[in-house]
């Protein structure tokens, strides 16, 4: 009987909390990020360079599922600070956990992103001014973040070099990736101020975001070759670099194409011709250093392996990085005109469809089983 009654329990949703509730309790931003890698994988799958029967239709269902994502993991986190606020607000002094606000703007990203691409040929003008409002949204998100957590990292949190992973990236980077929407944005405005505005904040943007980001990185360089690699459990954190350097150079390579005719408008024909030439060569030159990073990623990913990898949500963090690579390969591949960017670009979507199926399916398991609802900033507390 006992038996009997272990292998029900096992089965029966949420079974390793001790009450349903405890998942809003125990729920933090890293949920975001699984928003982050379908919403690429869809606008990846949309971006295929070869035509495919039903493929955008795929993408459109992936978009789809991004929203609905994203509106439950919004009202799943505001019912924590709702109900839960004492223990919600732990998180600013957590060194890791804090960090995964930038993923919920990195979301939003992708919401928008989609709209552009998906929601414009089915709600048309509707469609820019609903990206437009959402867009400013997430500019507002990506400052705050940009700012306020390495704040909190100077002032509140306990940090050392031996401990720091690729996870400090993800507050900074929100901003360039906010910038990238905005060069996707700025040419489906009908007004030229309206452009005008938008192009020159993503500039700003790309810049608030780029300089600290590549900062990160020297010192995680120094930080690997001093300590060697993070424990097994932040094994997807050596992807998230590629993140940074993906989304800069596709940043580059859609500003640069928007430049030229949102500077002519605007009285500046010269320097939009400069602006998309130093896009294309700034977009070609990160793509190369991301080259780099992605082949050291592997072998470091190989070596875990060998050891086993604990299944986290820190997995997400080998889907989004991949799918802006994949975006940025392919932005090559149609401005250049150079099938190996398009064939590389395509081998790498495959790669992300096959490993979103992974983590997606280890992060279904681990939901309906409860096992992911840990909160490590209220890990000490008493139940």
């Amino acid at each position: 009987m006992p038996c009997t009654h272990s292998i029900k329990t096992g089965r029966r949703p949420l079974s390793h909390l001790q009450h349903p509730r405890e998942a809003i309790r125990q729920f933090t931003p890293n949920w975001f990020a699984a928003t982050m890698g379908t919403g690429v994988l869809a606008l990846a799958l949309a971006q295929w360079p070869a035509p495919v029967p039903g493929l955008h239709q795929v993408a459109e269902g992936f978009w789809w599922l991004t929203i609905i994502l994203f509106l439950l993991f919004t009202a799943m986190y505001t019912a924590r600070w709702v109900l839960f606020f004492d223990e919600a607000r732990r998180i600013f002094a957590h060194s890791t956990v804090s960090m995964f606000f930038g993923t919920i703007p990195m979301g939003l990203a992708t919401l928008i992103n989609g709209l552009l691409l998906f929601g414009i040929p089915r709600w048309g003008e509707a469609a820019v001014h609903l990206a437009q409002v959402l867009w400013w949204l997430d500019v507002a998100m990506s400052l705050a973040c940009g700012v306020l957590i390495p704040y909190m990292m100077f002032t509140r949190q306990e940090h050392s070099i031996d401990q720091m992973t690729a996870v400090w990236l993800l507050p900074v980077v929100a901003a360039e990736v906010a910038a990238a929407s905005g060069g996707l944005l700025a040419p489906h405005l009908v007004d030229a101020h309206a452009q005008w505005v938008v192009l020159n904040t993503s500039y700003v943007l790309w810049a608030f975001s780029l300089p600290v980001a590549f900062s990160i990185l020297t010192i995680l360089l120094l930080r690997m070759a001093l300590h060697k690699l993070p424990h097994e459990s932040m094994a997807a954190s050596s992807w998230l670099a590629l993140g940074p350097i993906g989304t800069g150079a596709l940043g580059m390579l859609v500003l640069g194409g928007d430049a030229p005719a949102i500077f002519a408008a605007n009285g500046l024909p010269g320097v939009g011709e400069i602006a998309a030439g130093l896009g294309l060569v700034a977009g070609l030159t990160l793509w190369g250093f991301g080259l780099w990073w992605m082949l050291m990623a592997v072998l470091i990913t190989r070596r875990y392996l060998r050891e086993g990898i604990p299944f986290n949500l820190g997995w997400w963090g080998f889907t989004f990085p991949l799918g802006v690579y994949s975006l940025a390969t392919l932005k090559l591949g149609s401005t250049l005109h150079l099938g190996f960017f398009s064939v590389f670009g395509a081998v790498l979507v495959v790669a992300l469809a096959v490993m979103w199926l992974i983590v997606a399916k280890r992060t279904l398991q681990g939901a309906y089983k409860g096992e992911l609802f840990v909160s490590p900033c209220i890990a000490g507390l008493r139940k």
